[in-house]
């Protein structure tokens, strides 16, 4: 997959107005308030901004903190890590590597066998269900 490379005036008229301030401005979504924290369906995570694939949901936990939690990504290639000292911290920012939008963060306190949790806002990602149709013959 190659670099996404828009305009800010494509991306506000690609994202509704809370995407675009978590991908696009670095936002964060209040805890317990987006759509995918308590979501347990079966399916791939992909970048809300470029639909690069992310997470699985066979890799998601609930680390009782209120954003979608995941123990590893899908497909490494797509996610990038940054230094974060924003709000007085130091932390380890989560980026798409395709398209730069901002994800979330990741720590060092998940479960095994990784022992990370990459704790990612619900409006930087949208969920493409599994489906259990058969192959056409």
């Amino acid at each position: 997959m190659s670099k996404i490379d828009k305009s800010d005036a494509e991306w506000r008229a690609q994202l509704t107005d809370e995407q675009y301030r978590v991908t696009r401005r670095k936002g964060t979504e209040r805890a317990f308030t987006g759509q995918y924290w308590d979501t347990w369906d079966k399916g791939a995570y992909n970048c809300v901004c470029c639909g690069a694939p992310l997470f699985r949901s066979e890799h998601k936990f609930d680390a009782g903190c209120g954003w979608p939690s995941f123990w590893t990504a899908a497909e490494p290639d797509n996610v990038a890590t940054a230094a974060d000292h924003s709000h007085y911290m130091v932390r380890t920012e989560v980026l798409c590597s395709q398209c730069g939008a901002h994800l979330g963060h990741v720590f060092d306190d998940g479960p095994q066998p990784t022992g990370l949790r990459y704790c990612i806002n619900s409006a930087s990602i949208e969920l493409e269900e599994d489906t259990d149709k058969p192959s056409p013959p």
